[in-house]
């Protein structure tokens, strides 16, 4: 793995400020998502990984501020974070590093500006705001105003000018998989922050309440429904194969271990059953840092 200064170089970054932006942009990553940082700096190609690691800590940087504080707080960070990206995009610069790498990773790679804006859109309307799902048409809607258009300010880097619509169209199954499996893994979590991110009709499919799931009541009924969540993830996730094909060669490892880690974790919420309401199901350590490795081996010339 070639050290971070000369990744840097690789990718045709100079300039003392730009490099210092783009090495904060990466260790903002790096401590919030280390296993996603690791797989970039790992597996995906030098010239690639200073936008994507710019384009994962924008997404982090606008989830964080529409997940936190009061419904109110949420609405006026979102409308000040949007001015902000909004004056960076168009002048290239900004008070904030984050913000300065993300705007000169668009203008090089050639992302389009719509997907910024749908997802800071999105952010506002359908994750500040986020009330549950009433049934599997809301989720899809709330994959299209956020999850999806939130992955491609990030994977969209990959390509040079902006995904085509059979690539985008690749990463809306892929978030459809992400987004289940990760619902299903923070379910303790999310219900003690107050969330529930599973559709309501599918509760009362099962005759199941919220009060079950938040009492991690141990039932048939409770069960069914989980398992029944878990076949529609585990579905998902088998629709995702041939994204691969759509990814740039240079990136194909990192999204290969991402699947694996999705795998990986999906079956352990399986494994888990009733489990996974009295706390959450994560990666672990040991799985994916075998994940991780074998894939660098794999990727090693």
């Amino acid at each position: 793995m070639p050290s971070w200064r000369t990744t840097l170089t690789t990718a045709g970054i100079t300039g003392t400020r730009l490099r210092d932006d783009y090495t904060h942009a990466a260790r903002r990553v790096l401590r919030r998502e280390p296993a996603p940082y690791l797989a970039l700096r790992l597996l995906a190609a030098p010239p690639l990984v200073p936008a994507l690691a710019a384009g994962l800590a924008f997404m982090n940087l606008v989830d964080d501020v529409a997940e936190t504080g009061t419904p109110q707080q949420r609405a006026e960070g979102l409308a000040t974070l949007t001015e902000r990206v909004e004056a960076a995009l168009r002048t290239g610069d900004s008070p904030d590093p984050v913000l300065r790498a993300y705007a000169h990773a668009v203008d090089s790679r050639g992302l389009p500006a719509h997907w910024v804006s749908r997802f800071l859109a999105g952010a506002a309307t359908a994750e500040a705001a986020f009330d549950g799902f009433a049934d599997e048409a809301a989720f899809q809607a709330y994959l299209d105003a956020y999850a999806w258009p939130g992955v491609l300010v990030f994977t969209g880097l990959q390509y040079q000018g902006g995904p085509d619509p059979e690539q985008a169209a690749g990463w809306r199954r892929f978030v459809d998989a992400a987004q289940r499996v990760d619902f299903l893994a923070d379910l303790h979590g999310d219900l003690a922050d107050g969330r529930l991110c599973l559709p309501r009709a599918r509760l009362d499919e099962h005759s199941v309440t919220r009060a079950d799931l938040e009492a991690a009541r141990d039932t048939p009924a409770v069960r069914a429904l989980l398992a029944d969540e878990t076949r529609r993830a585990r579905a998902a996730l088998d629709a995702t194969h041939g994204l691969l094909d759509l990814a740039e060669p240079g990136l194909r490892p990192v999204i290969a271990t991402m699947a694996d880690l999705m795998a990986h974790q999906l079956t352990a919420v399986e494994r888990a059953g009733a489990g996974a309401l009295r706390r959450d199901v994560g990666y672990g350590i040991v799985a994916p840092l075998r994940i991780l490795l074998r894939a660098a081996r794999q990727n090693t010339p």
